[in-house]
């Protein structure tokens, strides 16, 4: 059995995440770590986008399944919450992708330390027309880790990707 980190990477790009499901595990940057064991054994450690994430289980119970079509039978899933989560974990693709999904991606935290943490009155892009000219209408949004943002100019809503 095939159990070199590159394999099971291509097995994880598989698993995407149950509330955005243009996202995979690893476009959202979960993944923390693969150990591998010489009797096949899988370790792999995620990182919630948030402690008390819904969807977690959800997302372990799917890569276990992948794991298992692909012919491992030890698999393991470890949560660990430290360094916690932040939305800089993610790829240059999947913020893509969200943005064509019609969800405004985050802004990187970390080019944004110099303002004020989270100055939720900066104008976010629209995903639909690209316009700055927008507002936040609720600090949540269809789930927890998203607010709700309307376009000034094309007048759409929008779910926009909080930063954390």
């Amino acid at each position: 059995m095939n159990n070199t980190k590159e394999h099971i990477y291509s097995i994880l790009a598989e698993v995407t995440d149950p509330e955005i499901p243009v996202l995979t595990i690893l476009d959202l940057g979960i993944v923390r770590d693969l150990i591998c064991t010489q009797d096949n054994e899988i370790e792999i450690i995620i990182t919630p986008t948030y402690s008390g994430c819904p969807a977690m289980d959800a997302i372990a119970f799917d890569i276990k399944l992948k794991m298992i079509e692909a012919g491992f039978t030890k698999v393991k899933i470890t949560y660990t919450l430290s360094p916690a989560w932040t939305t800089d974990w993610m790829t240059a693709s999947g913020k893509q992708k969200l943005n064509e999904y019609g969800i405004a991606p985050p802004i990187n935290v970390s080019s944004r330390m110099n303002k004020l943490l989270f100055d939720e009155d900066e104008n976010i892009p629209c995903p639909h027309c690209g316009s700055t000219h927008t507002k936040l209408l609720s600090e949540f949004g269809s789930t927890a880790c998203k607010a709700l943002h309307q376009c000034m100019d094309c007048k759409e809503p929008f779910d926009y990707f909080k930063c954390h």
